[in-house]
């Protein structure tokens, strides 16, 4: 240990140090100080004292290993899961879950102030209580599930270690549904008994790569989709995917609420785990499941909220923002297979959709026929060319905008079509807070008044969480405004926390 020039304390790899955790970081790493010295320790808790050993050491902070908790915090809890520490999917399983939703609280409000540069007494004063669950496992309807092999040469299926393509197995996942480790258990028997082989992404050999499991909560109905690395010949009618694909069937059939057994055709080396080829071997090609009181028809391809408790919360937190009473246009931007359109389309006069995927646009138009909706109506392109285009050529306008962008927030060119398009409201829902401050700030400074601002926690035990705010436009705002932004000052996240991440990776 040395010290350098500013007095701060530097550590070296290997180096074991003794530290309370004071803090926690935006991806549910503990944080603890020494003399300055920042430390960053997966799944150690605030109020946790804790033995840690460095693992990478930079000048001002380092990225450590929990060794020991020698006196545990208050809001330390023991696990559900078994392989908490291992799994990269739960972050926050030994903090309690009224000191998660604390935190998921506290970061969507520290993000909107220091990225967005709000007035924090200003927040505080519009931002509602977070909506959390009352059991928050066994919520996730969709699972995603790497096969492999272990060092033994055993076939295993689980989820990914933190930062890696190394599987944990693990059948039993404590957020997903309880007859995951059911059809699992019956997947990897079937392959064993079969020599069927597991694909490994190194050689890019071996058939099954992943499997897919969907439940609808309401219908009880359960699709399972075998993602295979098999090259199929178009010219050839193939009826058998998987050996002995016959005595799958049979095993799978007999799983209660089994309603749809299909593959999925993915033979590029990639990370991308679903291929565009799917095939149904037995029963139906979709499940359904009911939403906000619409039914929808899910496929293997179908984007669909993993979380339909919680979804179901946040939409109509979304339509009570939208303080709709009957004869509003409403635009909803980024609207998927229209759920929230849809949703939305009982309380208003007309809505529209707006989604560049196409398949997307065509499960949306399904799915208002299916529920018998009329005053709705789908386009598929970008937003921020189908609105001033709809304006344009047939006068239609916006009374209130709803948006739910991916990760990276709002394009540049649909934010300025927003506020030429001047709704009287705009609804924002987001599941990442740092690009939502960002998007506030700017339809801020173009006309609006940030009125509400309520987080949702669709993903208990992990960081992420959902955000649904309300705008509303200034009387004295200007029409039209005209609006430009330097992309690179645009895309510039002012956080901290984000330069540490990208200096981890290298």
């Amino acid at each position: 240990m040395a010290k350098i020039k500013d007095d701060i304390k530097r550590f070296e790899k290997n180096d074991v140090v003794e530290v309370e955790i004071t803090d926690i970081g935006d991806d549910g790493e503990g944080i603890g100080k020494i003399d300055g010295y920042t430390l960053f320790i997966k799944d150690a808790v605030i109020g946790d004292m804790v033995k840690a050993k460095i693992m990478k050491a930079k000048k001002n902070y380092a990225y450590a290993h929990l060794e020991e908790v020698t006196s545990p915090s208050k809001y330390r809890v023991e696990p559900a899961c078994k392989i908490a520490r291992q799994c990269g999917g739960c972050q926050l399983q030994f903090m309690s879950y009224e000191k998660q939703l604390q935190f998921k609280q506290d970061k969507v409000r520290n993000n909107i102030v220091r990225i967005g540069g709000f007035d924090l007494e200003e927040i505080d004063s519009i931002m509602e209580p977070i909506i959390g669950m009352d059991n928050p496992y066994e919520y996730r309807n969709k699972a995603q599930f790497p096969v492999g092999r272990d060092k033994n040469g055993k076939i295993i299926t689980g989820f990914y270690a933190g930062h890696s393509h190394n599987i944990i197995a693990n059948t039993d996942c404590k957020i997903g549904v309880k007859e995951n480790k059911e059809i699992l258990e019956l997947i990897i028997s079937y392959m064993e008994e079969n020599k069927v082989t597991a694909y490994d992404e190194e050689s890019g050999k071996g058939l099954v790569r992943h499997i897919l499991i969907r439940k609808g909560f309401t219908s009880g109905e359960i699709m399972v989709c075998i993602i295979i690395n098999l090259k199929v010949n178009a010219q050839k009618a193939v009826k058998e995917y998987l050996p002995a694909q016959a005595e799958l069937i049979k095993k799978l059939s007999k799983v209660k609420g089994m309603t749809s057994i299909s593959v999925d055709i993915n033979t590029e080396k990639t990370n991308v785990i679903m291929g565009t080829e799917v095939h149904t071997i037995w029963g139906q090609d979709t499940i359904k499941d009911t939403l906000c009181g619409l039914e929808f028809n899910i496929s293997p391809l179908s984007f669909y909220q993993v979380n339909p408790v919680q979804t179901t919360k946040l939409y109509n937190q979304a339509i009570e923002y939208a303080q709709l009473i009957g004869n509003e246009t409403v635009w909803d931007l980024y609207c998927g297979i229209g759920t929230i359109t849809l949703s939305m389309s009982k309380k208003a006069g007309k809505v529209y959709g707006v989604e560049i995927i196409p398949q997307a646009i065509d499960d949306a138009k399904k799915n208002a026929a299916q529920n018998g909706i009329t005053n709705a109506e789908f386009y598929v392109g970008k937003a921020e060319e189908v609105l001033p285009q709809k304006y344009k050529d047939e006068g239609i306008y916006a009374d209130v905008i709803c948006i739910d962008p991916p990760r990276k927030g709002c394009d540049i060119a649909a934010l300025e079509t927003m506020l030429k398009m001047a709704p009287k409201r705009i609804v924002y829902v987001s599941c990442d807070s740092a690009t939502l401050a960002r998007d506030l700030r700017i339809l801020c400074d173009g006309g609006y008044k940030l009125e509400h601002i309520r987080a949702c926690d669709m993903f208990p035990m992990s960081v992420h969480v959902e955000t649904c705010c309300l705008l509303e436009r200034l009387r004295n705002a200007k029409d039209h405004v005209t609006f430009t932004l330097d992309m690179e000052d645009y895309y510039r996240i002012k956080d901290a926390e984000t330069d540490k991440k990208n200096d981890s990776k290298n």
